[in-house]
């Protein structure tokens, strides 16, 4: 019995990482809540690997793993884009009581979307093999390396803390989960270059961005890896057979 619970007890641990996130984001500790949702990240991509190698599987395990997405990769980054805006706009100041601080609640808009994503992905059948609309840990990934520009790379990158900026980066990101667009899983079956060279192609100009960019890099992986996912998406569909009447 307690073998058919350990892949759930790794998905908790997303979502406890995911609670932690939040604390620290609260008390503007970034660089913090960006480490919990790396630890969050590892055990969402961990509880699928350890169920199928104890062999044991149950609808529990997928809806359990959607709530805690739901925390840790629809409520932090959120709460992170919310927490930008915010300091743009009212500084570090508490609001008055009652204050609803409207221009920063648009960040929550990425949450929304994010949760309309995770409803989508649980009834969608076609999303076995790649992701129709990017992932919400890609996405979220994007936000940390705001966060993670902020705290160590700030001059001279301050343009990307405008709020127009965050605006529009937060409604492409809630566009690109709910869109049609296929991105492709990061998720190896077997290390055989055939069937994976745009995983190994990513992963390679990852490491060489990380180097240069550090933690530009890892908003610039993201970004090539939505690019390389339109450019598979098009190529697909020119491709489909033309069933149209002659």
């Amino acid at each position: 019995m307690f073998r058919k619970q350990i892949p759930n007890i790794v998905t908790l641990c997303n979502l406890l990482c995911g609670c932690a996130a939040l604390y620290f984001i609260s008390n503007d500790a970034y660089p913090q809540a960006a480490f919990c949702i790396g630890l969050g990240l590892l055990a969402d991509f961990s509880d699928g690997m350890v169920a199928r190698a104890l062999g044991v599987s149950n609808p529990l395990g997928v809806q359990l793993d959607s709530l805690a997405d739901m925390v840790s990769f629809g409520v932090v980054p959120g709460y992170m884009l919310f927490s930008l805006l915010y300091e743009n706009f009212y500084g570090t100041t508490a609001p008055e009581e009652w204050c609803i601080p409207w221009l920063a609640f648009p960040g929550f808009l990425f949450t929304a979307f994010a949760a309309y994503r995770l409803a989508k992905f649980n009834i969608d059948t076609r999303q076995s093999v790649d992701f129709v609309g990017i992932p919400t840990p890609a996405s979220t990934m994007f936000v940390i390396g705001l966060v993670m520009v902020k705290s160590y790379m700030y001059d001279g990158n301050e343009w990307m803390f405008h709020p127009a900026f965050i605006y529009v980066i937060t409604l492409i990101l809630s566009f690109l989960m709910i869109s049609e667009i296929k991105h492709f899983s990061l998720k190896f079956k077997n290390l055989s270059w055939k069937g994976n060279e745009s995983r190994f192609i990513i992963i390679f100009v990852s490491i060489i961005l990380l180097i240069i960019f550090r933690s530009l890099g890892i908003c610039l992986i993201i970004t090539l890896y939505i690019i390389m996912s339109i450019f598979g998406h098009l190529k697909s569909g020119n491709q489909e057979p033309n069933h149209s009447p002659i």
